[in-house]
């Protein structure tokens, strides 16, 4: 912290922040930001209310110069953020909202004012009779005044509760979790209405409680029995200590320097560039096809990593990062590069490299996730949700790898990860880690942002979200383009570094890689210099291209292969043709291919009795019949094919439309289709339409059956394999709050059933609280095949 005590802001600008604190949204905001001790001294105060620094010390266990602080520094933070602030008598207060994150902190109920808040007089009058506590005054707010400092002791508590008949002082401590050390969320069962939580009636041993205020029954709550925080603190005993962790954890390191770190971080980020430049290349020539669920799919991937020579993760993280820059995009089923694309090309690899990295630190995503919680494999670019928890990894990585001493680094990237827990505990973890953030700091690895187990000038550039840094970083540890190759009397072409994009579009064209990454390897093949040869270069180009980019002379074998393909290429040609006219009168068919009226055709001279022609047969054989020819058409089999007069039938009749009201409003639309559009009035049309009533939701297009709202009418745009029953049902459960059961079928094609509640409508998206994963998730509607009652 930031001095000897909690300092509140200026009046005028602690008020601002306030207000805009009041949301909840702005502390959902803060929190992912926020270190593990953070979290744990607002669950604390949020678990005692308004309280005195000194007893907040005491229930985290704050003893030593360290932990102090720890502590210290916690409010400060909470502070800058206008989260806590203290009152004029020295009470720690905090934010509405952030008392909200938790139901039940430190698994502890409301303090017992606050549980006692609509007991009526009478009842407190009891409750003080029957502990035997006397009171000044008779008033509501006096009783309850003396019932909250009688329970302000903890020893006197602990006392009470020895002295209780043996069922209820096992309940109490039960409930308190004073036997196992863990606290039973009996707050949270009850908030929740799960049926067995202790009720007045039938729970042994509750009753003695109920009279003395040891438990308090929920009215509200059909009648749910709960703790006040002060007995379930009492009955955890003094020797109970929230948790609160102000040191991060140890990392096990060994010492490197930064020029150590930079060295291999520049190794890594050389090789993922021409990795990417590869894979966008490919992307480049030939677009990719998305999945019909959307995404790409693991067959694609496979052949980019094929086409590139590089790894699945390599592949995900420049697809995903290139997607995110501007440099791919969706067209229709496909994904395919951009005009974007084309400059990045022609830029260096420093400049490249820059560009991803940009887009890899403001990724929503993980993008080298490659399962699911099933253990599905995912595609990649599937449109996810933005995942804040993912972007807090990232964050928490590079915080972690920044907070490392001096000269050191981590013994492996992995090792970071419960450092990473520590600074940002908020953060996702994905399914497939076997140790925690494996993948993500695999991700820092491969990009050169964490070398060594230490953060490079890369990844302090990237950390800093300084463009101009890191552009001066990746030029100082990147080398420039390689624009010569190396070509060997093997018919291979090595370019060592990163090439050039001229070099590389040469080689791809004449020669296939084998080999990519800080060295490149392309091999020349009779079919790979024929398929240049198929785009139109002459051997002769060929030829003085590659010597054009050869340190030294063009090798024999390989001028040898160039010249041999070319006398063996176009030695027999093939042309398209729609059908083909043959005669045998050569005149006649050297009359029709001048004759101008059908230039149309595309007719080609083949031969003195055969002719080509690009048009189809039937469209052929009517324009030499209005020509004033008379040609017959032939089968595939050389017989004449018999035409037959075919007349089209419905299978099924199929009635005229009714126009609503009857035949006089047959006549009516009669009549006004016989009408002048010039005669219609434009201004008194726009009056009438402006005078007339909002229109009632669309009908379902499938029945014509009116929709009852407007949220059945939304859920059914999106989510189009529901029927009609099944959309009400769901607009039903979102516009009244009510719990719904869905079966879903992920991208990944995986078909799950799933009770869902706290229903919150997002088109194409519906936030929902899961109960299968006991946790927020994201559903899209069009994956939404069946609804069903909860």
């Amino acid at each position: 912290m930031r001095g000897d005590a909690v300092s509140p802001p200026e009046p005028r600008s602690f008020g601002e922040l306030a207000d805009r604190l009041q949301r909840p949204a702005s502390v959902a905001l803060v929190l992912p930001g926020l270190a593990l001790p953070h979290l744990q001294v607002a669950e604390a105060l949020a678990a005692l209310g308004p309280t005195p620094r000194a007893a907040l010390g005491d229930l985290l266990g704050v003893s030593a110069a360290e932990s102090t602080a720890g502590l210290e520094e916690a409010l400060g933070t909470l502070a800058d953020h206008a989260l806590v602030w203290p009152d004029g008598e020295g009470l720690l207060h905090m934010a509405a909202p952030l008392r909200q994150a938790w139901r039940t902190p430190l698994g502890l109920d409301a303090p017992l004012a606050r549980l006692l808040a609509d007991t009526t007089s009478e009842e407190l009058r009891r409750m003080l009779v029957a502990l035997g506590v006397r009171t000044t005054g008779n008033t509501r707010q006096q009783r309850l005044t003396a019932l909250v400092d009688h329970y302000s002791d903890p020893e006197r508590v602990a006392a009470m509760v020895a002295g209780a008949p043996a069922v209820t002082r096992e309940l109490l401590e039960r409930l308190a979790g004073h036997e196992t050390g863990q606290p039973e969320s009996q707050a949270e069962f009850a908030v929740l209405g799960v049926p067995g939580i202790p009720h007045a009636d039938s729970e042994p041993g509750a009753r003695w409680a109920l009279e003395r205020g040891l438990l308090v029954q929920d009215h509200r709550r059909y009648g749910a029995t709960r703790m006040p925080a002060e007995v379930a603190l009492a009955l955890r005993g003094a020797a109970w200590h929230a948790p609160f962790a102000p040191v991060p954890p140890p990392v096990r390191s060994t010492p490197v320097s930064s020029a150590d770190v930079d060295r291999e971080a520049a190794a890594a980020a050389t090789a993922f560039a021409a990795h990417a430049a590869s894979v966008l290349a490919v992307c480049s020539a030939s677009p990719v096809t998305r999945l019909k669920s959307g995404g790409v799919g693991a067959r694609e991937l496979s052949r980019i990593g094929k086409a590139a020579q590089c790894d699945d993760i390599v592949v995900r993280l420049a697809l995903e990062a290139a997607y995110h820059a501007g440099l791919l995009a969706r067209d229709g089923s496909q994904v395919a590069a951009t005009k974007g694309y084309d400059a990045w090309a022609e830029r260096e690899p420093a400049e490249q490299l820059a560009v991803l990295l940009q887009a890899w630190r403001t990724l929503p995503l993980t993008p080298t996730q490659a399962r699911d919680e099933e253990g599905k494999v995912l595609p990649a670019l599937a449109g996810t949700p933005p995942c804040e928890g993912c972007a807090q990894a990232r964050d928490g990585l590079l915080t972690a790898a920044a907070h490392l001493p001096a000269g050191r680094g981590a013994k492996s990237a992995a090792e970071l990860g419960p450092l990473v827990a520590w600074y940002r505990p908020l953060a996702d973890q994905l399914p497939q880690d076997g140790t925690p953030f494996a993948t993500l700091a695999r991700e820092a690895e491969l990009l050169g942002v964490v070398g060594r187990g230490a953060l490079s000038g890369i990844g302090a550039a990237v950390r800093a979200d300084d463009a101009e840094a890191l552009a001066a970083a990746c030029r100082r540890l990147l080398p420039t383009a390689t624009r010569t190759a190396h070509f060997g009397a093997d018919l291979t072409a090595v370019v060592t570094g990163t090439p050039s994009a001229g070099l590389a579009a040469l080689l791809d064209a004449v020669a296939d890689r084998e080999v990519g990454g800080t060295a490149s390897v392309w091999r020349f093949s009779p079919g790979s210099v024929r398929r240049a040869l198929d785009t139109g270069r002459t051997p002769e180009a060929i030829a003085a291209d590659l010597t054009a980019v050869a340190v030294g002379a063009l090798p024999q074998p390989l001028s040898y292969l160039i010249d041999d393909t070319a006398r063996s290429h176009g030695r027999m040609r093939v042309t398209s043709a729609a059908c083909v006219i043959h005669g045998e009168e050569p005149a006649l068919l050297a009359e029709l291919a001048a004759h101008r009226k059908l230039a149309g055709l595309g007719l080609r001279l083949l031969a003195p009795t055969v002719l080509v022609s690009r048009t189809p047969l039937d469209k052929t054989i009517a324009a030499l019949r209005a020509a004033g020819y008379a040609p017959v058409a032939e089968g595939a089999d050389g017989t004449v094919r018999v035409e037959q007069n075919r007349h089209r039938r419905a299978v099924t009749p199929v009635p005229h439309p009714r126009a609503p009201g009857g035949a006089s409003s047959r006549q009516g639309a009669s009549a006004r289709t016989q009408g002048s559009l010039a005669a219609v009035d434009v201004g008194a049309l726009a009056a009438t339409l402006r005078a007339a009533p909002p229109t009632a939701p669309e009908p379902d297009p499938a029945s014509g059956i009116p929709f009852g709202t407007d949220t059945e009418e939304i859920v059914s745009g999106h989510a189009r394999r529901l029927a009609l029953a099944d959309v009400r049902q769901l607009a039903h459960a979102i516009d009244d709050g009510l719990p719904i059961t869905i079966e879903y079928v992920a991208a990944s094609g995986s078909r799950t059933v799933r009770t869902l509640s706290e229903l919150d409508l997002d088109p194409p998206y519906l936030y929902a609280w899961c109960h299968l994963r006991d946790d927020e998730r994201v559903f899209t509607l069009s994956r939404i095949h069946g609804v069903m009652p909860a």
